[in-house]
């Protein structure tokens, strides 16, 4: 099994859609990952030998930002905002869209759950 970047990367799946696994690496940067490795892209990850492995893992810490260290870049710059006080870290701290989305009727992933209408909230409180 190949473990790359602190991942473990799915057996049957082809190099370059298993390399996708990693966060910060998409379809794309997986294949210029693989291209500079010379690595088959269409070859399956429980082919490879540990040789291949050793070339994708150094092409991968060579351009840097993947897992932890993406993630940990990602939440420093929402820090920033929040800290400086702009109108995205705004919306970061109100957990709303940050890049301009309509909210009056969609973004309930977002959001959370609907909370419930004014009219149910007087009926509840009219049987107590």
């Amino acid at each position: 099994m190949a473990r790359i970047a602190g991942v473990d990367l799915p057996r049957n799946k082809h190099v370059d859609i298993a390399l996708t696994y990693i966060y910060g690496i998409g379809h794309s940067r997986a294949r210029r990952i693989v291209a500079a490795a010379k690595v088959e892209p269409t070859k399956k990850v429980q082919d490879l030998n540990e040789e291949e492995v050793n070339h994708i893992r150094q092409v991968i810490e060579s351009e840097g930002g993947v897992e932890g260290d993406l993630r940990k870049d990602v939440q420093l710059h929402i820090k920033r905002l929040i800290e400086i006080g702009s109108y995205r870290g705004g919306r970061h701290r109100r957990n709303l869209p940050v890049r301009g989305q309509r909210t009056h009727t969609n973004a309930r992933t977002r959001k959370g759950p609907r909370k419930g209408t004014v009219a149910n909230k007087k009926k509840v409180a009219s049987k107590t």
